[in-house]
């Protein structure tokens, strides 16, 4: 059960970071701590609701899945599952899984924990089901005997195995025995009923999450670490600071100019890397003024992307909703760019054509990177007339204000990290309507572009496939749902002491602590 008596745990927190800074030398090499500083909270600790990379890092250590994702490129490697075929259509998944694995109180993850985790997620359909729904078969997981489980898809998918790692196993009895009248809902947000080399072992929003190392885990070998913290820090200049002196060993939120004041630090190692990730402003397309295409249009003409790239450091402006590196990306698509003759001609055939409007803008507190882009698009929207109320909010506040079109900002800043490397990926996040009431895609939707996507998922011809999200890419285009900002490099900041870091370019901030050590 998790500590999350609020002013309790919070003085817990502070005096669990304090006792850390004075422990004696062999009381710290005793108790190997990381800490991670993040200004992203953790909101929900069910596997199968949450997404998000901070949810992402606390799953992916204190639960399990059938595979793994590791390299560069990245490639998905054994976990629960040793070993697996597929039949020649491509429509069928036998996985053998590890005889040793177990959950947290001892009970086996075995075949039935496979199938009743799918089942589970598919029956929720949010978080993650987004990757497997109308993919995998809902009564299609058969247990064939304890370590052996086969799984049927509904149509070929290319990335099935890709997409596997984010689908986390649950402990049955645990979710049976607590399920209440909303399938263990409750009970998750606050609760773990995992096989993972970690624990939760105190939670505090707005301040840390206290991850312990399970004594005699199934997995063997690792780093060295007996727990970590993910200790929430606003400020990325702070966080700059904390790894700079060594309070923390790693911070995953910095800015490019927290990177130049790093460098050549004593003991700071600087990771920057490109990835898939991709930074947009999305537009309230559903509800409030930005329903109007033409005035979507008019501000996409009217933004200033030079001066958005001036400010991001290190970065290179986006050509619509695919990175140019992924297979399938249209390198003949039309794109917008500064141009404010067009813009006011899309104005005039607005609900708005004088402007004269205020629209309001959300971004994570604290991330100063945003704040910069705010101020670009404010200074951008004078020239149409229309004023900005720019407002900062916590990450769980901003996740909360996606549930309906009335509660979304008309415009959200949002990245999206791409969990495996394929189009699919981004595209469908955060283009299809399946997504709705998410922070990936709080409201855009489209019955061509969904169907398209559906196709594109299915279709194992590579040539077929590529037409396909060219599609795509064009129908959204025309639509303007976003405002495509920039690629940026993954920029970490690390101590020299962290033994074991390998960089994949998928959720490279949701950090895996088990092969992690401090020397």
């Amino acid at each position: 059960m998790l500590t999350t008596t609020r002013r309790g745990v919070m003085a817990g927190g502070a005096a669990l970071l304090a006792g850390m800074a004075g422990m004696r030398p062999a009381e710290a090499q005793a108790r190997r701590i990381l800490v991670i500083t993040s200004n992203q909270d953790i909101p929900n600790f069910d596997p199968h609701l949450a997404s998000g990379y901070s949810t992402a890092m606390a799953m992916r250590n204190v639960y399990d899945s059938l595979v793994r994702v590791e390299g560069n490129p990245p490639k998905p490697v054994p976990h629960l599952a040793q070993s697996w075929t597929m039949s020649e259509d491509g429509r069928e998944y036998t996985f053998k899984l590890d005889p040793a694995a177990k959950f947290h109180d001892g009970s086996p993850v075995d075949a039935a924990a496979v199938k009743y985790s799918i089942e589970r997620l598919l029956r929720l359909n949010r978080g993650n089901a987004w990757m497997v729904a109308g993919i995998v078969d809902p009564a299609g997981t058969e247990v064939v005997d304890a370590q052996t489980v086969r799984v049927k898809l509904l149509t070929p998918f290319v990335p099935f195995l890709s997409v596997l790692p984010w689908v986390w196993i649950v402990n049955p009895k645990q979710v049976e025995a607590n399920k209440g009248s909303d399938d263990g809902q409750t009970w998750l947000r606050t609760n773990i009923a995992g096989s993972g080399a970690f624990n939760i072992t105190r939670a505090e929003a707005g301040n840390l999450y206290q991850f312990e190392r399970v004594a005699d885990g199934w997995r063997k070998g690792g780093g060295n670490l007996t727990g970590a913290i993910w200790k929430i820090t606003r400020e990325t200049a702070t966080q700059r600071l904390m790894v700079q002196r060594g309070e923390a060993q790693i911070a995953v939120d910095l800015t490019s100019e927290d990177m130049e004041a790093l460098k050549g630090r004593p003991g700071v190692n600087l990771i920057l890397e490109p990835e898939y990730r991709t930074f947009q402003i999305k537009m309230n397309s559903k509800h409030g003024p930005l329903a109007d295409k033409n005035l979507r249009k008019a501000i996409a003409c009217a933004f200033n992307y030079q001066g958005m790239l001036d400010v991001s450091g290190y970065a290179e402006l986006m050509k619509g909703p695919l990175p140019e590196s992924i297979d399938g990306f249209d390198k003949e698509l039309p794109i917008y760019r500064t141009d404010l003759e067009k813009a006011k001609e899309f104005l005039a055939k607005s609900r708005s054509p004088n402007g004269g409007i205020k629209l309001t803008l959300a971004h994570v507190s604290g991330l100063e990177q945003q704040r910069r882009w705010a101020l670009v698009l404010l200074d951008s929207l004078r020239a149409l007339n229309i004023e900005l109320d720019i407002k900062p909010m916590i990450w769980p506040d901003m996740v909360a204000a996606c549930r309906s079109p009335e509660t979304v900002p008309d415009f959200f800043m949002v990245y999206q990290t791409a969990n495996y490397g394929d189009a699919d990926n981004l595209a469908y996040a955060g283009f299809h309507s399946s997504r709705n009431g998410n922070w990936q895609n709080p409201v855009y939707a489209n019955p061509e572009v969904d169907a398209v996507l559906d196709q594109a998922r299915a279709e194992a011809d590579p040539e077929k496939r590529r037409e396909l999200y060219k599609k795509f890419q064009r129908i959204v285009m025309d639509d303007s749902p976003d405002i495509f900002g920039v690629l940026e490099m993954r920029k970490l900041a690390m101590r020299n002491n962290v033994k074991g870091f390998a960089f994949t370019p998928v959720a490279s901030n949701a950090i895996e602590l088990f092969p992690l050590s401090l020397g």
